[in-house]
């Protein structure tokens, strides 16, 4: 079968139009600007998207592929998640209900809070876990009239960590990660902090502007290194 005549193929023949990898990518760009084929073709490689294949080996995009594209992206740039996360969000038990629940925050948005006993609930892990995390600064809280209170997100720290914690990684090894992710901060920092300082509004939104650029191509680099040193590991032991 052509290309052209996949595209058109469909329910009662008259499937909605396919579209190609190049054509995604410039529908996509003025939203994305940092999108492109060989990202695409990655979150493909990571199981993300399953676009059609024409015998050819095209790929072919639905309009549900690019739809489900878009909330990766969006998921990736407003919220700063993971790709291993995002495919929880997107495929896992009660994705539906969790994704309605996530307010999508960004740098500059406000958090709800939570209080504990919710925060235990949503990321299914006990009261004497998050007291430990919080010992060592993995969770933050602050109090209020004698009460803890929790940014929503902390309650993704905390679910992360138990799903670390079944590997017997506990409270103290997490110590490593935020380690790292704080020096990380600090060097994006020193990149943007004039701008974030200055007394003019337009650089201060240019400023927030390239630090939400940044966050997501460091994001990106510390997984691909992440990734390159787990496989030294798998190949120095075979």
């Amino acid at each position: 079968m052509s290309t052209v005549a996949a595209t058109r193929r469909g329910k009662g023949g008259a499937e909605p139009r396919l579209r190609t990898i190049g054509s995604v990518c410039e529908e996509l760009r003025e939203a994305f600007p940092d999108i492109s084929v060989s990202k695409i073709r990655y979150l493909e490689d990571q199981g993300l998207i399953t676009p059609r294949r024409t015998r050819g080996g095209y790929r072919l995009f639905s309009p549900d592929d690019i739809e489900r594209l878009t909330t990766i992206l969006r998921l990736q740039r407003d919220e700063f998640l993971p790709l291993r996360v995002i495919r929880q969000e997107l495929d896992g038990p009660g994705a539906s209900a969790d994704r309605t629940r996530r307010r999508v925050v960004g740098l500059t948005g406000t958090e709800d809070e939570i209080h504990g006993a919710e925060l235990c609930e949503r990321a299914s892990v006990a009261p004497d876990f998050v007291r430990e995390l919080e010992e060592f600064g993995v969770v933050i809280s602050r109090v209020e009239s004698g009460e803890r209170l929790y940014r929503e997100s902390e309650a993704d720290v905390a679910a992360a960590c138990a799903r670390l914690a079944r590997f017997g990684i506990d409270a103290r090894h997490l110590r490593t990660f935020l380690t790292a992710g704080g020096r990380q901060a600090a060097l994006v920092e020193q990149l943007v902090a004039p701008g974030l300082r200055s007394r003019n509004p337009e650089r201060r939104k240019g400023a927030v502007e390239d630090l939400e650029v940044l966050a997501r191509v460091a994001e990106e680099l510390s997984h691909l290194l992440f990734l390159r040193d787990l496989r030294a590991v798998v190949e120095r032991a075979s």
